[in-house]
């Protein structure tokens, strides 16, 4: 399984997403590898859980491919979480998220959407085997999130 570089957090978090996602985050911190590099939550407007899984998706999307030559991406990124924690130190209140990471080389990736659209409908396309094909070049990997929480 290829290795993925942590991000490093050397300018200000908020800013890194708004310029990569266009997306305003109320945060602060690191990337959320430990919990002393965890990413804290300021505010959300939206449940604590989705707001996580946001982050992870992004987090994911910028490992697996934004910082990575073109022939080593990856696309079709998918976050499903896998098991949560909540725990208690230095006063604070943290998230241990547990997320399976799926994704698929962006060239294959590619050559699987075209397959798709170019066949689809046609009598002599196995749907199952072409989505068969897809499953066993899909990348699957565990990653793990520490989210301080809000204050309330």
């Amino acid at each position: 399984m290829p290795s993925f570089k942590q991000l490093s957090c050397s300018d200000d978090l908020k800013n890194i997403i708004k310029a990569a996602f266009d997306s305003n985050l109320d945060i602060t911190g690191a990337w959320g590898y430990t919990k002393e590099l965890s990413t804290e939550i300021i505010t959300t407007d939206i449940p604590l859980k989705q707001f996580e899984h946001i982050f992870a998706s992004m987090r994911a999307y910028i490992e697996m491919n934004m910082t990575l030559e073109a022939e080593d991406r990856y696309a079709s990124i998918n976050a499903n979480e896998l098991s949560r924690e909540t725990l208690s130190a230095d006063n604070k209140i943290y998230h241990k998220t547990t997320y399976t990471i799926t994704a698929i080389r962006e060239s294959r990736y590619a050559y699987f959407i075209k397959e798709y659209k170019d066949n689809y409908g046609k009598k002599d396309f196995d749907l199952n085997a072409h989505f068969a094909k897809r499953k066993k070049e899909t990348l699957e990997r565990e990653v793990i999130h520490w989210f301080t929480l809000p204050k309330k």
